[in-house]
C-alpha cells in the first residue's frame, strides 16, 4: 500500500525559505495530479498548490509568486519551495495523491 511521507517542516521568520519534500512508498502512477494542502490551528484545509501527470501547475492565490511545486517521477517525491514566508503561511502542509494523505508536516513562521 502507498504511503505519504513528508518532511522540511520547521520554525523560519519572515521573509525565510522551506523547502517540504514529500515521498511515496509503493508504485505510484505518474499521470495522476499530487498536491499540497494545509491546514491552519482552527480552520479548515485548504489547497496550496497541485501538479498534474503532465507538469501543469496551479497554486492558491495567496501563495503565487511565492512558492513552487515540482514532483520528480523517478523519485516518486513532490516538492514545495516555499519562499518571502509570512506568519499566515503558518499551518500544517500535507501531501496529497488521490485518495491518499501524508501525516502533515508543520511550518511556523514566526519572529
Amino acid at each position: 500500500q502507498v504511503q505519504l511521507v513528508e518532511s522540511g517542516g520547521g520554525l523560519v521568520q519572515p521573509g525565510g525559505s522551506l523547502r517540504l519534500s514529500c515521498v511515496a512508498s509503493g508504485s505510484i502512477f505518474s499521470f495522476y495530479s499530487m498536491g499540497w494542502y494545509r491546514q491552519a490551528s482552527g480552520k479548515g484545509r485548504e489547497l496550496v498548490a497541485v501538479v498534474t501527470g503532465g507538469g501543469n501547475t496551479n497554486y492558491a492565490d495567496s501563495v503565487k509568486g511565492r512558492f513552487t511545486i515540482s514532483r520528480d517521477h523517478a523519485k516518486n517525491s513532490l516538492y514545495l519551495q516555499m519562499n518571502s514566508l509570512k506568519p499566515e503561511d503558518t499551518a500544517v502542509y500535507y501531501c496529497n495523491y488521490r485518495q491518499l494523505w501524508g501525516q502533515g508536516t508543520q511550518v511556523t513562521v514566526s519572529s
